[in-house]
């Protein structure tokens, strides 16, 4: 496993990575961190108080997340998932496209999916989808070009419980057979909603890219600065035209699969006491105060625009209006088809008869 910085916050070497960003950036992640945590508390507690229908926390998958979005570049595209909401944050999109998804105030035609695609709800559809795309951009000629500026990449996210989806290793042979330039990220969270990794997989999930043909790596997903070396490596030869990679970012799911789960019923409660102390924004704090990077009064600081942040992010509520069924039928494809017409008619028929 790739590891540069320790849960105790020392530094580590390693024989082929190595964090190339300043301490700067660095704190930077610190922030993003803090602040993605802070907006998955509050979207929860939103849940909570019945302004979203569902949501799905990404407590202690921060560094995987925040690492890996840091590695992309503006001409890069995202595949993710429905648990992205670090990533989602790094690359700017706004929060109110999430929030509005999950109270049902979306259908998904969000802002800035030019790279970063909606949510995707069906579990590993996302692979297909994001591999397609990858050899899209190859036959558009944006991939190994000798001027690295015009290159591209494709990164799509999903869980352990979506390697085991048929749609997943589909997209894992398409990869392969068309050294499409796309990068697979697995945050190996170790449960698929109820059931532990030991049940879907006998061997670790990053050794299952050699039998398809493209290298796997295991890396620390609590390790931001590990995160981004391994991201930046499967990015750069993704679009030098080397083809596909598999990320494995092993890390734990601190919460609940979704609000309506309860992972107390499956799992040991000693288990999450011992990855609590691999937190991902403690560790990160730890070797930040031991160089003299940040101190109490940064901390305070950041803290105080956390709060604010917390503020925004409920405000956002009372502005979202409900979708209605004509908007949906407007957004399925960019061009409407004779079948959806024919849907829409259908519907309007329906809905007459409901309001009569």
């Amino acid at each position: 496993m790739v590891q540069l910085l320790t849960p105790e916050g020392e530094l580590v070497s390693h024989d082929e990575f190595e964090f190339t960003g300043s301490t700067g950036d660095l704190v930077g992640y610190l922030r993003d961190m803090i602040l993605a945590r802070r907006f998955d508390a509050e979207a929860t507690a939103l849940q909570r108080h019945g302004e979203l229908g569902l949501w799905t926390p990404l407590l202690g998958q921060e560094a995987a997340q925040v690492g890996s979005g840091h590695a992309l570049r503006t001409q890069d595209v995202v595949f993710p998932s429905y648990r992205e909401h670090a990533v989602a944050m790094v690359l700017g999109v706004p929060v109110t496209n999430l929030l509005a998804l999950f109270r049902g105030s979306t259908g998904g035609d969000w802002e800035r999916l030019e790279t970063f695609k909606n949510y995707q709800i069906v579990i590993g559809c996302q692979a297909l989808h994001a591999t397609g795309y990858a050899m899209g951009i190859q036959l558009d000629g944006a991939v190994g070009n000798p001027d690295d500026d015009e290159n591209a990449a494709v990164i799509v996210y999903h869980g352990d419980g979506a390697a085991s989806q048929g749609d997943v290793n589909e997209a894992y042979v398409f990869a392969a057979s068309y050294n499409a330039p796309v990068v697979f990220f697995c945050q190996n969270n170790q449960w698929a909603i109820s059931e532990p990794i030991a049940l879907q997989s006998r061997i670790p999930l990053f050794e299952r890219a050699s039998g398809f043909g493209f290298p796997g790596i295991q890396v620390d997903g609590n390790d931001v600065l590990a995160v981004k070396a391994v991201t930046d490596w499967a990015l750069d030869r993704a679009r030098r035209g080397e083809g596909p990679a598999f990320i494995e970012a092993f890390t734990y799911r601190m919460g609940a699969h979704t609000t309506s789960d309860d992972p107390t019923k499956y799992r040991a409660s000693d288990d999450e006491e011992e990855w609590r102390g691999r937190d991902p924004i403690l560790r990160l704090t730890r070797y930040l105060e031991r160089i003299g990077a940040i101190d109490d009064a940064w901390l305070a600081s950041v803290e105080d625009d956390a709060k604010e942040f917390g503020s925004q992010v409920r405000a956002v509520i009372p502005e979202l209006q409900d979708i209605t069924m004509d908007r949906l039928f407007e957004t399925v494809y960019a061009e409407p088809t004779v079948a959806l017409e024919a849907q829409r008619r259908e519907y309007a028929t329906y809905a007459a008869g409901e309001e009569a």
